[in-house]
């Protein structure tokens, strides 16, 4: 990769040095931090001057340029460095932010950095979604749009084929038909006529009947007369 590349790609990349890493504290983090290998450090910076000179870190507030400080720490694990521009010893412009955590050097984003690739990771699934949508969309003449989706091809793979039902008609064919009865039905009106019903005759008893009804009924018997004496004959 080139150099060019690489200080535009900042932001993806890494760094560590494994010997370091057990003996980090705040005291020699910035050491750490100005190790040649080191693609974030800039070698024209205030420290590097300092540091061939072989002065203390409190002559950088009587110089003009860049200059790295220790900004955060938290043993053992987290470290914030900070790059910035000092104009005068009490006017400094931050330039950007690194942190390491165990050891491994980062970038941290700006806030242009991260609202840019916020928006991207969501234009990306929004158009990832559109793509996917578009994919099970069909068109036909004769039925228009609809969706077919993969899962649905396995379902009806599963399910049992059942035979549907044929209809004896459809809808605009009995619509059809309904109104053509209509049609007929009020250019000849059914005739309805009414049947005059004969009173009916009341059927004379029969014999039987009346045995029945004399059997039935009792006649009124009168009062019970004791039967004659017997008189004796004369001789």
């Amino acid at each position: 990769m080139a150099a060019g590349d690489l200080r535009d790609n900042l932001l993806g990349i890494s760094w560590v040095d494994s010997g370091w890493v057990p003996i980090l504290n705040p005291g020699n983090v910035l050491d750490y931090f100005s190790e040649r290998s080191n693609p974030f450090y800039d070698r024209t910076c205030n420290n590097e001057m300092v540091k061939m000179q072989r002065l203390t870190l409190d002559h950088l507030n009587q110089m003009v340029g860049v200059e790295y400080i220790l900004l955060h720490a938290q043993e053992p694990i987290l470290y914030i460095v900070r790059k910035q521009q000092r104009q005068s010893p009490t006017q400094v412009i931050p330039l950007a932010d690194y942190y390491i955590i165990a050891g491994v050097v980062y970038q941290a984003p700006d806030l242009g950095s991260v609202i840019s690739s916020r928006v991207l990771s969501a234009v990306h699934g929004i158009q990832s979604a559109f793509d996917e949508a578009m994919s099970f969309c069909r068109y036909h003449p004769s039925k228009g749009y609809w969706w077919h989706f993969k899962d649905q091809e396995e379902r009806e793979k599963v399910k049992p084929k059942s035979k549907k039902k044929e209809e004896p008609s459809s809808l605009f064919q009995r619509q059809r038909v309904d109104a053509l009865l209509l049609d007929l039905r009020n250019k000849f009106p059914p005739m309805f006529y009414q049947v005059k019903k004969e009173p009916e005759l009341l059927a004379e008893p029969t014999k039987q009947e009346e045995r029945e009804t004399a059997t039935k009924t009792p006649a009124p018997s009168g009062p019970s007369k004791p039967p004659p004496e017997k008189r004796a004959r004369l001789q």
